[in-house]
């Protein structure tokens, strides 16, 4: 009797380790799946897509000129025996720049001038005997041509007289002088290089699709990096009607020199066109893309749990934002972040 006892008691302790041990295998099981459950829902950041400007104002780089810049030549040739300028001076319009040795343009002149005063006189007393009937039409017809050679003689050699005197043409500052005195001038000879920066130009190449926004007059914002606290104002002065090989249209913005802060020729410059109005797209950050431009797409949540690949058409692009002109719309949550990880249809858990 006592044995039946063991065997049953044995019996029940058996039976009672395989039930617990079934009720512990279901719990993991029920633990695993929930745990595979909560491994698929991918964690990601959105944004809600609105319309916007991608760029307020159109800014483009550009070159400072010079309002006008002139290299001088000489018109003569001779020994240079005097030099009134150096590099960095500033001249006015008709400034000496050199002279050339002209004694001998000023013995053709003194020449010239006695020839004419014998002709003019020769003229006069010749037209008082016209008067009288003293003299023929053919022989007063003859004078006149004299005096007429005479004159024009005259007129060249104080031209050639005055070509010794090299002067300026504008005003301006010197920079460049490749003359030296003492040196051989001959015609065509560069003897200085005058620029006017009173006035400067910013001449910038803007985009096929932006030039035709423009027109002559409109206020443009010039900054530079030499003084980045200050803004000076141009107006656009000219607008190419030919363009380049890239498409772009050179334009030219006339302002004036500050003296507080001067700037030169050769500088860059940024030129703010103020008076472009930029279009409004859909406008999402460039890391949301998902694929190329060309080939562009992007994940949008739906109902808040679900990621849906969408394809979408790119526009331009700035500041690090991409302009969508077909495939979104306004309110739609898109993936920013964790995207890389994602397929079309996965589940998704919202983060900030």
């Amino acid at each position: 009797m006592k044995g039946k006892i063991i065997g049953t008691a044995v019996t029940v302790v058996a039976l009672g380790l395989i039930v617990m041990t079934l009720m512990n295998n279901k719990a993991k099981s029920k633990a695993k799946a929930e745990q595979s459950e909560i491994s698929t829902t991918l964690p990601v950041q959105v944004q809600s897509v609105a319309y916007s400007q991608l760029q307020e104002d159109l800014t483009l780089v550009g070159t400072v000129l010079a309002n006008n810049e002139v290299t001088v030549i000489s018109e003569t040739s001779g020994r240079i025996k005097q030099v009134s300028i150096k590099i960095g001076d500033n001249v006015g319009a008709g400034t000496l720049l050199v002279a050339v040795d002209d004694e001998l343009r000023q013995a053709a002149l003194l020449s010239a001038q006695a020839n004419y005063d014998k002709s003019k006189a020769e003229f006069d007393r010749i037209e008082a005997l016209v008067k009288e009937n003293a003299v023929t039409a053919s022989q007063m017809d003859g004078v006149r041509l004299g005096l007429k050679a005479a004159e024009a003689q005259l007129i060249t050699a104080r031209r050639q007289a005055k070509d010794t005197r090299v002067t300026s043409p504008i005003a301006g500052q010197v920079t460049a002088r490749p003359v030296d005195i003492g040196a051989q001038l001959n015609v065509g000879s560069p003897v200085a290089t005058v620029v006017d920066i009173s006035k400067l130009k910013v001449k910038v190449n803007v985009a096929e699709t932006e030039v035709f926004k423009l027109k002559n007059g409109d206020k443009v914002n010039i900054t530079t990096e030499i003084y980045p606290n200050a803004i000076f104002e141009g107006r656009i002065a000219s607008i190419s009607a030919k363009g380049d090989e890239a498409h772009t249209y050179p334009v030219e913005i006339a302002l004036a020199n500050s003296r507080a802060n001067p700037l030169r020729a050769g500088m860059f410059a940024r030129a703010t066109f103020t008076s472009v109005k930029r279009d409004k797209y859909i406008a999402i950050p460039r890391e949301a893309l998902v694929g190329s431009v060309k080939d562009a797409h992007v994940y949008i949540v739906e109902n808040g749990t679900t990621a849906r690949l969408r394809t979408v058409s790119v526009g331009a692009e700035a500041d690090g934002k991409l302009a969508i002109i077909q495939g979104l719309k306004e309110g739609e949550n898109i993936v920013t972040t964790g995207q890389n990880n994602l397929k079309d249809g996965a589940t998704v858990a919202v983060v900030k």
